[in-house]
C-alpha cells in the first residue's frame, strides 16, 4: 500500500508491527491538538497491524511530565517502543523555552538510558495555527519509533 503524507514523503508500506507492544504518552494541555495527534498515531498503529490490546495510553498534565511517564513505561519492560505526543504553544514569557528544552532533553535521555525507541511527536509552535498545520506528526512519530524498533 502506498500513502502520501502532508509533507509529501512517500511511504511504500507500513511496517509490520503486529507482534509489538507500544506505550503512548500524551498531554492534557492543548487537547484540541493533542487529541488529533493521538488519533493520527492510533490510525498509523492500526495500519501497521499493532493490536489495540497491545497499546497502552498514558495521559499526563503537560510536556514536562512526558519524560517521567516514558521512563516508567520503559522500566516496566512491557513495551517495544514508546511515543511522546504533546503541544507547547509559545506565550509571552520564557516558560516556553524551558518547557520545550525539558521535554526534548528528557525524552532523549529516556531513549538512551532505557534503550528504547521513542517517537517524538511534541509540537513546539508559536501559535495554534502552526499547531493545526502539524497535526499529522502523531503518525510520523509512530512510524519513526516503529522503524527504529524493526532496525536490524
Amino acid at each position: 500500500m502506498q500513502i502520501k503524507n502532508k509533507q509529501k514523503n512517500i511511504i511504500d508500506k507500513y511496517p509490520d508491527g503486529s507482534k509489538l507492544k507500544v506505550g503512548i504518552v500524551f498531554t492534557r494541555w492543548n487537547t484540541e491538538i493533542t487529541d488529533v495527534l493521538l488519533t493520527d498515531a492510533l490510525e498509523t498503529l492500526k495500519k501497521s497491524k499493532v493490536q489495540t490490546k497491545d497499546i497502552k495510553l498514558a495521559r499526563v498534565a503537560g510536556a514536562v511530565e512526558i519524560p517521567f511517564a516514558l521512563h516508567k513505561l520503559a522500566k516496566s519492560k512491557k513495551y517495544d517502543f514508546l511515543v511522546a505526543l504533546g503541544c507547547v504553544i509559545k506565550g509571552g514569557t520564557p516558560h516556553f523555552d524551558y518547557v520545550c528544552k525539558m521535554a526534548q532533553e528528557g525524552v532523549l535521555k529516556v531513549m538512551f538510558e532505557d534503550n528504547i525507541p521513542i517517537g517524538f511527536g511534541v509540537l513546539t509552535v508559536n501559535n495554534i495555527k502552526q499547531a493545526r498545520e502539524r497535526i499529522h506528526v502523531g503518525g510520523e512519530a509512530v512510524l519513526a519509533a516503529l522503524e527504529l524498533t524493526l532496525l536490524k
